[in-house]
């Protein structure tokens, strides 16, 4: 599973990395987002360019009666994403990219959970695959963007923490994500990167309050 990670990356330069056109969101630095909680989401927009959009991490169905539907719709499983009501629609046509710094999981070490931080083994961000979804509550003027991220199965590096990982891309699937390029098959696309990718260092247990946000979070515990 993905339930936690950091986006601290400058609007201006997640423009500059995926091409993006229109207006840069106002987004802050975060190293604890959390589900329900939005933060950056590149996607393609009604014109067929890419854009940010500032997103709420959770996804609502444009059929759900409430937007706590999304509260347990943060994750969603890329084995049987097409066939679920929630996920299918999204995945089909609003697939979207999630740059982070690094995402966290956590060990189980006795009776404890110790913290660790998933980054790119070089230093650049990740990019997680996600769907999105425009629902609107009655009533209400503006729709309510939102998105999950799609899991799979760990890699090597990853089976040592948990059982499943957030599916990570390079820049050469960027474009078959997001629909760019016609009549894809994304499934081929929905692996575990290549253990290679990865570092994984341990972190604060601070980190397990989504109340503590801060960039000690994300730094590797003194040995």
């Amino acid at each position: 599973m993905c339930g936690r990670y950091a986006q601290t990356l400058p609007p201006d330069i997640v423009h500059r990395i995926f091409g993006t056109a229109g207006p840069l969101p106002n987004a802050e630095p975060s190293w604890n987002v959390a589900p329900t909680t939005r933060s950056m989401v590149v996607r393609i927009d009604d014109d067929g360019k890419r854009r940010i959009d500032l997103m709420r991490w959770g996804l609502v169905p444009i059929w759900a009666k409430d937007v706590k539907i999304g509260v347990r719709a943060f994750n969603a499983r890329s084995e049987d994403a097409a066939g679920k009501p929630m996920f299918r629609d999204a995945l089909k046509k609003r697939r979207c990219l999630i740059p982070v710094d690094a995402f966290y999981e956590w060990k189980a070490v006795g009776e404890a959970k110790q913290p660790y931080a998933i980054g790119h083994a070089d230093g650049s961000p990740l990019v997680l695959a996600g769907a999105w979804e425009r629902w609107r509550e009655p009533g209400s003027a503006e729709p309510l963007l939102s998105f999950t991220i799609l899991t799979c199965a760990p890699n090597q590096t990853m089976a040592a923490l948990h059982n499943r990982m957030p599916v990570i891309l390079g820049p050469e699937s960027w474009p078959a994500w997001l629909g760019e390029t016609p009549a894809t098959e994304i499934g081929g696309l929905m692996q575990p990167c290549p253990s290679a990718w990865l570092r994984v260092w341990p972190v604060s247990t601070r980190v397990n309050s989504a109340r503590n946000n801060d960039p000690g979070l994300i730094e590797p515990l003194a040995a």
